[in-house]
């Protein structure tokens, strides 16, 4: 029985050492190479209402083009988008409410004037700390957070601007990406204090804000394919963005 078995063990070996392998299966074709979690920080306090309607367009459609395949790239099949949209103001304390929460952009439905309208004042700083705080919590490997505001920081009194600062080098250390667009605003003052460079912030004109946001994301997607390492704005994304035509008619 014994030299029955040694028999047998030994034809195996001897087959296993003459016949080729067995082929790996191939990788799969849908598989993720890589993702991206955008977080949209929209200020909606008072001064935002002549611009309201557009700025709201402006995250849809970059929710639209952040997920959206560019030419000769096979849908879906390269990188996971996914989107978190708080908007901001204070009355009597921080109002701070997250209108879409980790939602792929695939399934996105656009944010309306039913969900939220301008009111209020402005506290930046405590609405940084706090949009930095739920991407923390999430834990995404690559992020891209996205600040629009157009005014300056006026009511924040839960950290300071300090605290803000360091809420966003905290971002930076993980590897996110963090920009600022002035909405119709181009004085950046509070975004050189809490650390934001030249080359990601912008002034959004008028008329531009759908099609800023729409490069933006595209850039977003990039970055979350590792095709770019980080986000900066050019002087061919100022120019569609009509920055000096900000800056004339708002004297910054």
């Amino acid at each position: 029985m014994k030299s029955t078995l040694l028999t047998l063990a030994m034809t195996g070996l001897s087959l296993a050492m003459v016949l080729p392998a067995a082929a790996k299966p191939a990788p799969d074709s849908t598989s993720t190479a890589g993702s991206v979690h955008s977080y949209i920080l929209l200020d909606r306090t008072g001064s935002m209402s002549g611009i309201w309607d557009e700025a709201l367009g402006s995250v849809n459609a970059y929710a639209a083009s952040v997920g959206e395949a560019d030419e000769g790239e096979i849908e879906g099949a390269d990188i996971k988008t996914t989107i978190t949209m708080a908007v901001f103001d204070y009355q009597e304390s921080l109002q701070f409410d997250v209108l879409r929460k980790d939602v792929a952009a695939e399934a996105w439905t656009d944010v309306t004037n039913d969900e939220a309208n301008p009111r209020g004042m402005t506290p930046l700083f405590d609405a940084i700390g706090r949009m930095v705080s739920l991407a923390e919590a999430d834990k995404p490997e690559k992020a891209v957070i996205v600040i629009m505001t157009d005014g300056h920081e006026n009511s924040s009194k839960e950290i300071t601007r300090d605290g803000a600062k360091a809420a966003l080098d905290r971002a930076k250390a993980n590897g996110w990406e963090v920009v600022f667009l002035g909405a119709e605003f181009a004085n950046f003052g509070d975004a050189d204090a809490v650390g934001m460079s030249a080359s990601k912030t912008m002034a959004v004109g008028q008329g531009r804000m759908q099609d800023s946001m729409s490069a933006l994301a595209k850039k977003s997607r990039a970055y979350g394919k590792g095709e770019e390492a980080e986000i900066v704005f050019d002087d061919a994304d100022r120019a569609a963005a009509d920055e000096e035509g900000v800056k004339d008619r708002t004297g910054q």
